[in-house]
């Protein structure tokens, strides 16, 4: 029993669960717990953008050719616009053939406008060109706003730099993933902070919003959740198998991030721990510096889901008929809005206000209806973006030529105690189909797995 106990999942489902009860039969005592969550959340975010800067730099260093930086780029942006307008087109058909805003007649007259003025003025500031949100006024001042596309740029930047430099780099390149390295142990210590930052989150949420929340626009919520679960093991379980690996083993694998993410309602509490247990896997650390974060920015397909979904929610409630073609428009706006939404507080809601001001059909002042259950939806709208991300980590490695599918898959059955004891993959090196009588390469051989996999089976 107190060995089960070790594990950070079960610590983290008992504080879950400890908030749930507290926020609950307790609720002016669970809102005062919102400090235990927050800070949590903070310890982890005064080190993203340097996991960032030192993955990215020296995982582009150590690439072949700038040329692969590109081809990677591509690909990978390729496949965000794919899988995102997937998720973007289902959100429509469901909340079409569910229609969970119909029969409310609600008057758009007597919603209160001053409800979501913060988030109009926010989309109105956000709606600056890529260029300008892309590119720092000062490198220092992304790293302290915590930009992550900012920080990302600088960071290809500088491991472009370094590759040029060649030799005469390699003592500073060393220097940044031995600051790395030192980093993910910090990242480690605050991790075992994550019980009580899923509990006071938690506990705040149901607190604050209670359990009846969900009995209000349940049918919204109802309609989310299933087509959330459904874009999961559908979609990304078919792009989890083409990259070669299963969607349940690889849940398994991250279960405490996704109980951390689901306890917090925020992707970036676990970012440093998503990369280092993909590099664990064999995804070499150029792969997933250049992918994950690039992610959170530009693939967000629960956020894509709940656009399309809370849109029609809206014009149904407020009886706003939209035909085939004005829904089509909806599409065409959102594929733009819905990206770039990293380091923005309330990223979902402000999409939407942007979304429903420059299709200028659709109430903006029904984004009022949503803004109770908004909490509830962004669990499973973040559980949703991360399950995305990790998968399109694989996928891109995988398409590559630089994932060992066979590797991973028995990196993934292994016990636990072994896969915390494997080395991350460090450089991308290409994985060689087997030939005719020829077995393909053993799972030791991957540089994520050093001979570790081979002594547990014997």
């Amino acid at each position: 029993m107190l060995r089960v106990l070790k594990h950070l999942y079960v610590q983290v489902l008992i504080g879950l669960a400890a908030g749930i009860i507290v926020g609950h039969f307790a609720p002016a005592f669970g809102v005062q717990m919102k400090p235990l969550g927050d800070t949590f959340i903070r310890l982890i975010k005064m080190l993203i953008t340097l996991v960032i800067f030192c993955t990215v730099s020296v995982g582009i260093a150590r690439m072949e050719s700038l040329k692969q930086v590109g081809r990677v780029g591509f690909k990978t942006l390729l496949y965000f616009e794919v899988v995102t307008t997937i998720a973007l087109v289902l959100g429509l058909v469901v909340a079409n053939l569910l229609r969970p805003g119909a029969g409310l007649n609600i008057d758009p007259a007597s919603l209160d406008p001053h409800a979501v003025t913060h988030y109009v003025e926010t989309a109105h500031s956000a709606s600056s060109s890529f260029i300008d949100m892309i590119v720092p006024n000062s490198v220092v001042g992304a790293f302290a706003r915590g930009d992550l596309l900012q920080v990302l740029l600088f960071s290809v930047l500088f491991g472009i730099a370094l590759s040029i430099m060649s030799q005469r780099s390699r003592l500073l390149m060393r220097g940044i993933e031995q600051f790395g390295d030192t980093l993910m142990r910090i990242v480690e210590m605050i991790m075992r902070l994550a019980p009580l930052g899923a509990f006071g989150a938690i506990a705040f949420t149901i607190g604050k919003y209670g359990i009846g929340t969900l009995q209000q626009l349940g049918l919204l919520i109802l309609c989310f959740y299933i087509t959330s679960i459904l874009f999961v093991g559908i979609v990304l379980g078919a792009a989890a198998r083409w990259a070669g690996v299963g969607l349940w083993p690889l849940l398994k694998y991250f279960r405490e991030e996704l109980l951390i993410v689901l306890g917090t309602s925020t992707t970036e509490s676990v970012l440093p721990r998503l990369m280092e247990k993909l590099e664990r896997m064999g995804c070499p650390r150029a792969i997933v510096g250049l992918v994950l974060p690039t992610g959170y920015s530009f693939n967000l397909d629960g956020a894509a889901i709940y656009l399309t979904m809370t849109s029609l929610f809206i014009a149904q409630a407020t009886n706003t008929h939209l035909t085939l073609m004005q829904q089509l428009g909806l599409l065409a706006i959102l594929m733009l809005t819905s990206k770039g939404g990293a380091g923005v507080a309330g990223a979902a809601l402000v999409a939407l206000t942007a979304t429903l001001s420059t299709h200028n059909i659709i109430p903006v002042a029904g984004i009022t209806l949503i803004l109770g259950v908004d909490r509830v939806l962004n669990e499973i709208r973040a559980l949703t973006n991360m399950i995305g991300n990790v998968v399109a980590t694989l996928v891109v490695a995988r398409w590559e030529g630089v994932f060992d599918a066979r590797a991973a898959r028995e990196f993934l059955a292994a016990p636990r105690d072994v896969q915390a004891q494997v080395q991350p993959a460090r450089k991308p090196q290409p994985v060689q189909p087997a030939s005719a009588g020829q077995p393909e390469r053993e799972a030791h051989e991957l540089p994520g797995a050093p001979g570790l996999l081979k002594k547990a089976a014997k």
